[in-house]
């Protein structure tokens, strides 16, 4: 009672097609637990915002409800120490969609995002420049990034608990340099419908470079 938690709605994954309005829908929904019972959980919402295609349909704030105060000093990502993409993971690519988590000031902050992976465990990822889990990052680059394997199972194997969380370091993929353009290739390869977003003026292409895991999915052997 009384816990605040954060659910995800992303209907991204299981669409294929080249959609440049990409009109399925996304939602965060931040939401205190008023009932618990011995089946179910009653959260009410805190903050959450719906939206469909480029466009918000529907959003809602607690009144008083304030992003968390971060005086953290900004600071510039570091450039990824990668010079070329490697061998892309192919068994992400029916997986459109993680959960990065940030580290906000004294709590985290998760967002679903598209997301790129490759055979090392590096993943790749595209935001708008005033995002605040872009200005997290240039707080603090330490983050953790989940790859939900049930998302593209089965209802007989989505019970199962596969799925996979690293411990990350972000760095910057500079616009212009080669890498960017064999990511760019490669992500609009696996997901044609975020190619608009590649055209969103000063977007940053962000590199995740594998830590740790924390929780290795079957089909990510511990190493």
């Amino acid at each position: 009672m009384g816990d605040l938690l954060t659910l995800h709605l992303d209907n991204r994954t299981g669409v294929d097609a080249l959609d440049a309005e990409l009109r399925v829908y996304r939602c965060s929904y931040k939401g205190r637990v008023i009932v618990v019972d011995e089946n179910w959980v009653h959260v009410e919402p805190v903050e959450f915002m719906l939206i469909h295609g480029f466009q918000v349909v529907e959003e809602y704030k607690e009144p008083g409800y304030t992003y968390p105060l971060d005086t953290r000093p900004k600071l510039d990502l570091p450039v990824t120490p990668l010079t070329s993409l490697g061998p892309i993971e192919a068994k992400d690519h029916e997986n459109k969609v993680g959960v990065l988590t940030t580290l906000a000031h004294g709590q985290p902050h998760t967002t679903v995002l598209a997301f790129l992976t490759s055979q090392e465990d590096d993943v790749f990822l595209i935001s708008e420049p005033t995002t605040f889990k872009l200005q997290l990052l240039h707080r603090q680059p330490r983050c953790f990034f989940t790859i939900d394997e049930r998302a593209k199972y089965t209802f007989e194997h989505s019970i199962e608990w596969n799925y996979s969380i690293f411990e990350m370091q972000a760095y910057s993929v500079p616009l212009g340099s080669s890498i960017y353009e064999q990511i760019r290739y490669a992500f609009i390869n696996k997901i044609p419908f975020e190619a608009g977003f590649f055209m969103i003026e000063g977007l940053e292409m962000l590199h995740l470079k594998r830590k740790s895991y924390v929780f290795a999915g079957e089909s990510r052997p511990n190493p």
